[in-house]
């Protein structure tokens, strides 16, 4: 197997694991933004968020709140990044659903600032219905 982390889950390759459900395995990240970086990732293998089965992401979800208060506590952070990329165009250089938990302080310049654009008129309604209707298939 080459996923990586499937790799730390068998055991493999080794981890600084700080907490595991049936859902989840919480691991600090070797290479951190900042001290406490933990990544939260899928007992199963899954590329993308959305292939997760929805009982599963509920339970990834409870791991991810839990493991958060955690790392906010144990690294006195100010504020936390949740945040998890989805395919090689978002950044995703691990097929296999994680969350990055970065732990932040004022000024610690980490992430910059999103660039946010407004739609051009008519455009968000369109995309409204869009995605609503997707939602509900």
């Amino acid at each position: 197997m080459s996923c990586i982390f499937c790799r730390i889950l068998l055991g493999e390759i080794p981890s600084a694991r700080v907490y595991e459900d049936a859902h989840a395995v919480a691991f600090l990240d070797i290479n951190p933004l900042a001290p406490g970086h933990t990544l939260v990732v899928t007992r199963n293998h899954h590329a993308r968020v959305w292939d997760v089965p929805e009982a599963e992401l509920a339970g990834l979800m409870s791991a991810v709140g839990r493991v958060s208060r955690a790392v906010v506590s144990a690294a006195h952070a100010e504020g936390l990044n949740i945040l998890a990329n989805n395919g090689p165009v978002a950044g995703q250089v691990v097929p296999h659903v994680h969350f990055h938990l970065i732990p932040r302080r004022t000024g610690d310049g980490i992430l910059p600032e999103w660039k946010s654009t407004a739609y051009p008129p008519g455009e968000m309604e369109a995309m409204l219905k869009k995605v609503a209707d997707a939602c509900a298939e």
